[in-house]
């Protein structure tokens, strides 16, 4: 048995681990909080980032500032966050290529599941193929036999290789028989450039980077690439429409360093899932392609893991491996 003043004592350390705890929470953050994106600016992250970053930086009274890493694939960013202090101060902007990395790389010095808390979910959105003013396509089988036509002609853009945009066509290539040229760029911004200039003919890319071109008019959509069609661009079909069993989507979120304190990843997925709540947020996500995902760390972390099964199946059967 121990002593009534031991028990107390016990007691006392607990109510005090406890105090701490929340105080951690109530006091997070006191600082701005560094919020590393893979890819430059412009791109489908890099949007959902500074969007969602604003309204934290507004509810939280410290300012989430966005830090731009790009290289390798979004590997680059991915470490760095990695290997930040886990204090809540710093965090990544979770991203397809992050899911597809763990099987497309050989040799990372990181395993992205085991690395990084899952703090909240954002969207999952389509990608959508499209081409530019000077493909005669209108239909994704009109495309196919464009390519097919045309052997060794067609470049195939990507915001880099191993990310879903680069993954989406070889997907599309493994399924249909197309041979097209794979060309990545260092981030989305930069590809819907020579998108426009006619350098690169088709790109899988994000909608959130893209849509506004093909409102515009300047870049045509032939099809999204989730299995059915999507509210923003109900005109433009399901590539699986046309190629039986073709689905492929973007989920985006936040994580942090491995050991970040759980108080602190709690409240910001409090804090983020409001953010989702709010009616003219919702409005911004749903424009820019996926309605918001409102869960909790734990499901979020079930997503990232069915994620990466799901992307490890596309690079095998598209035979991919990056040294």
């Amino acid at each position: 048995m121990i002593s009534r003043r031991a028990a107390l004592g016990l007691i006392g350390s607990g109510i005090s681990t406890f105090a701490i705890g929340r105080a951690s929470a109530a006091d997070y953050p006191a600082r701005p909080v560094r919020w590393i994106v893979g890819y430059p600016p412009g791109g489908a992250t890099d949007i959902i980032a500074r969007l969602i970053g604003q309204r934290l930086s507004e509810k939280l009274g410290q300012q989430f500032v966005i830090e731009n890493k790009p290289g390798a694939g979004n590997n680059i960013g991915t470490e760095a966050a990695i290997n930040a202090e886990p204090d809540g101060y710093t965090v990544l902007l979770v991203n397809p290529a992050n899911y597809i990395n763990a099987s497309l790389y050989a040799n990372l010095k990181f395993n992205f599941a085991r690395d990084i808390v899952p703090i909240a979910s954002f969207n999952r959105v389509p990608n959508v193929m499209t081409v530019n003013k000077d493909v005669p396509a209108r239909t994704v089988a009109e495309f196919v036999a464009y390519v097919k036509a045309n052997p060794g002609k067609v470049n195939m853009a990507s915001s880099g290789n191993g990310t879903s945009v680069h993954l989406s066509g070889e997907m599309f290539m493994a399924m249909t028989g197309c041979k097209m040229q794979h060309v990545p760029y260092r981030g989305a911004a930069p590809a819907i450039t020579d998108m426009l200039g006619g350098q690169v003919q088709v790109i899988f890319d994000n909608m959130p980077s893209i849509i506004q071109h093909i409102r515009a008019g300047s870049l045509r959509a032939l099809g999204v690439t989730t299995a059915e069609r999507s509210s923003q661009l109900p005109d433009v079909p399901a590539i699986a429409e046309t190629v039986t069993g073709y689905e492929a989507s973007a989920l985006f979120g936040m994580g942090a360093p491995k050991n970040t304190p759980k108080e602190r990843v709690g409240r910001l997925n409090a804090e983020i899932n409001a953010v989702l709540a709010e009616p003219e947020m919702r409005k911004r996500l749903v424009e820019l392609g996926g309605e918001p995902l409102i869960q909790t760390p734990e499901a979020f972390g079930n997503d990232i893991r069915a994620e990466t099964d799901k992307w490890k199946k596309v690079v095998e059967f598209a035979g991919l491996k990056v040294e």
